[in-house]
């Protein structure tokens, strides 16, 4: 089982394909796991495609589960936020060799795009933004409550964790506002290349999808692009915008 270990986790990971690294950071929230790239076995298919299969027959993708879910596991101190994400990430890619890379993230993994291209932007050739997460106005308390609930999975099933650990770490999580993982003004300090596929739902506003093809300095749109009439559209664009942006000693 290919497994990246750390001083506090191991961290579950998968690889397909070949050539230029896209490092892939699936839907889920705090869930985020590989598994969600695939087709369920049973309910409606996804709006998105599966990029692990998609993507394979150009690039060399990396999966990920993050820390703490799916086949990952990792302490959760009351100091870790976004930037513990981070380091997992780009200790990954550090052990595997790639020293730059493309990034797509789908639901909370466009925070964590986001916040790669603040800490590393050396490293971040693009970045695909899919149902980018962020505040709704009308819904403030969405990932607080989520957050809550998902607290409550980890300590049934670990004696390990400490209440008020996990309560800051859910503070430094989402007690922003935006994009919650980095501020409107490090957005609009960004150079990576982005592809905003924006959202239209309670943890996926709309209006943060527009905000944030408002502020990048480099962005394209795709939109609509949820749903099964759209996925070869959604695909072939994708694949455009990471062929235009792969450095070209690389393609």
């Amino acid at each position: 089982m290919p497994v990246l270990k750390r001083a506090d986790a191991e961290i579950y990971f998968e690889e397909f394909g070949a050539g230029y690294p896209v490092l892939l950071f699936a839907p889920g929230g705090l869930r985020s796991r590989i598994e969600m790239w695939h087709p369920p076995a049973q309910g409606p298919a996804r709006p998105w495609n599966d990029w692990t299969n998609k993507l394979a027959a150009h690039y060399r993708v990396i999966a990920m589960d993050q820390r703490n879910a799916g086949r990952s596991r990792g302490a959760i101190a009351a100091d870790h936020g976004w930037h513990t994400y981070a380091a997992d990430q780009l200790a990954l890619m550090h052990e595997l060799g790639h020293r730059r890379f493309h990034t797509l993230g789908g639901c909370i993994g466009a925070s964590f795009c986001l916040k790669l291209c603040e800490l590393a932007p050396e490293r971040v050739s693009a970045a695909v933004l899919q149902n980018p997460i962020g505040l709704n106005p009308q819904a403030p308390s969405c990932f607080p409550d989520s957050h809550q609930a998902w607290s409550q999975e980890q300590r049934a099933a670990r004696d390990d964790l400490d209440a008020s650990a996990l309560a800051s770490f859910g503070r430094n999580m989402w007690d922003k506002d935006f994009v919650f993982s980095v501020s409107r003004d490090v957005v609009r300090r960004l150079s990576a290349p982005c592809l905003v596929l924006p959202g239209n739902d309670t943890p996926h506003p709309a209006v943060i999808g527009a905000e944030l093809a408002q502020l990048l300095s480099n962005a394209e749109v795709l939109d609509p692009w949820k749903g099964p009439k759209h996925l070869d559209r959604q695909c072939a664009r994708v694949l455009q915008f990471l062929n235009t942006h792969t450095p070209k000693a690389a393609a």
